[in-house]
């Protein structure tokens, strides 16, 4: 019925803009060409611009935040593939929009961002991971050209459903390659009398990290540099002393998780070392930023760069040896933080923005390029007018929900709040700390205040921030999910 009730708003959009011929005119040359390009687990501060990795060179992303916006605070509202994504088409948090973990399906009746472009005349396309739970690759609503995969895909000679049409690529074929190309069908293709809204969805750079073979070994030579909390004041490689790193009142989780799955102590049980995991996912993001610079490259020779605003953005952070963990899924900062940034279609250059900007917020920006008003249910706002300085009412505030999953039963629930000053980090469902940080003095959240008595009011404050932000967006009712028995049992050694 929801479904049914959405669609026909979509179709008393067309139509009124089918019976506003002039106003048709005036709206299609005010609107925006749109390329969204999304990377998979690339965290926000593994770029060539920031210095923070010195031998990684990622041109492309430097050119974007050299030509246009960097975003410096750009964070996801649940750091998991799934989830991130859904919010990203929703432009909901994960508790709306209900797909909270990698299985969950999409609920009957959602309407993706897409389709109102698709209403307000845009050609769409959509390429690449999909994911969300499901595991075909067929073409979902508001998209008129497809090509994607079925979960997370593979690397190297992956299976593309074409429009409709299987394909399976051979001789090493690698899939960002291959779903750029497709994005460049896509744009030669496309249909010169519409706006265009393209959606580029790589699979690079998921675990595990297989480099395209011309970027494989490049960094083998490279020194890795550990985060000053990999290793306890205690251990024999620890770089900081207990006065540096309050390992004391470190979850317990978190310790216990070292010797994991995600964690550095036995990480993917011991089936790789950490130095080499961190080169090869510098390696495998160095194809991604090649695709982001083709990308620019084509519509920068065929003119349509003025008009086409080209946004970039990862799904999710990753973890590389902070509090002695891997992976994403906890509220520490690299793994909900992302890279973000914007470029063309008249966006000042060399300009950053640090307002706090969340996946949430994708679907409504972009419809706002096309002159397209927000639905109703989306949770996000369009930060277009900070791309171009204008002042705007905007939060300073990020709210962070992630779900216990069964088949990585390390990680708990987790409700978050973070302002420009502290984060106030919360768990449910175990006997454990809570943790609170000043994250303005203390950027590696390396002392947790919670038991400093002197930081209680603000402890509280944000406590009560978190309650009344879920209230508020009805996130109060906890979404449980079904048992998945031994199909993940390699995972975890056969709890579950």
């Amino acid at each position: 019925m929801i479904r049914y009730v959405n669609l026909l708003f979509l179709i008393f959009l067309a139509g009124s803009c089918a019976k506003n011929e002039q106003k048709s005119l005036k709206a299609s040359l005010e609107q925006k060409n749109v390329v969204f390009i999304l990377s998979d687990d690339h965290r926000y501060d593994f770029m060539g611009f920031t210095g923070k990795v010195p031998f990684l060179e990622t041109p492309g992303m430097d050119r974007m935040a050299t030509d246009g916006v960097h975003i410096r605070n750009g964070f996801v509202s649940t750091s998991l593939c799934s989830p991130s994504r859904a919010s990203i088409l929703t432009g909901q948090y994960a508790h709306n929009h209900r797909v909270v973990d990698n299985q969950s399906l999409v609920p009957e009746g959602t309407t993706f961002f897409p389709e109102y472009l698709q209403a307000a005349g845009y050609q769409t396309g959509f390429i690449g991971k999909w994911h969300m739970g499901e595991h075909h690759f067929g073409k979902r609503p508001g998209f008129d050209f497809w090509a994607s995969f079925r979960g997370q895909g593979q690397y190297f000679n992956p299976v593309i459903n074409f429009n409709g049409e299987e394909k399976a690529f051979t001789d090493s074929a690698y899939v960002t390659d291959v779903l750029t190309d497709y994005a460049l069908e896509f744009l030669e293709n496309r249909n010169e009398e519409k706006p265009f809204f393209l959606y580029l969805s790589h699979k690079g750079v998921h675990a595990d990290f297989k480099p395209a073979p011309r970027h494989l070994g490049k960094y083998q030579n490279e020194e890795v540099a550990y985060p000053p909390s990999m290793f306890p004041p205690n251990h024999e490689r620890a770089t900081v002393t207990s006065e540096e790193y309050d390992y004391e009142n470190v979850p317990n989780w978190v310790k216990a998780q070292r010797i994991s799955w995600h964690g550095v102590d036995y990480m993917y049980h011991g089936q790789i070392n950490f130095d080499d995991f961190y080169k090869r996912y510098c390696e495998t993001l160095l194809s991604v930023d090649e695709s982001v610079n083709t990308v620019i490259d084509y519509l920068e020779k065929n003119g349509l760069l003025e008009n086409t605003v080209v946004i970039y953005m990862g799904d999710n952070g990753f973890s590389f040896g902070e509090h002695g963990l891997i992976d994403k899924r906890q509220a520490y900062e690299e793994s909900m933080r992302v890279p973000m940034l914007a470029m063309g279609g008249g966006i000042p250059e060399g300009y950053k923005v640090d307002e706090v900007i969340q996946n949430i917020d994708i679907g409504p920006t972009v419809m706002d390029f096309a002159g397209v008003q927000k639905a109703e249910n989306m949770d996000g706002n369009s930060f277009k007018d900070l791309l171009f300085q204008k002042q705007t009412d905007w939060r300073d505030t990020v709210y962070y929900e992630y779900f216990w999953e069964r088949p990585f039963p390390q990680t708990p629930t987790v409700h978050a709040v973070r302002t420009s000053k502290y984060k106030f980090i919360r768990y449910h469902g175990i006997w454990d700390i809570n943790e609170l940080y000043d994250i303005e003095n203390d950027p590696y959240e390396m002392k947790n205040l919670i038991r400093d008595t002197t930081y209680n009011e603000v402890a509280a404050g944000l406590r009560d921030a978190l309650f009344k932000w879920l209230e508020e967006t009805g996130g109060e009712s906890m979404p449980l999910k079904k048992d998945y028995g031994k199909r993940f049992d390699h995972i975890y050694r056969g709890t579950y």
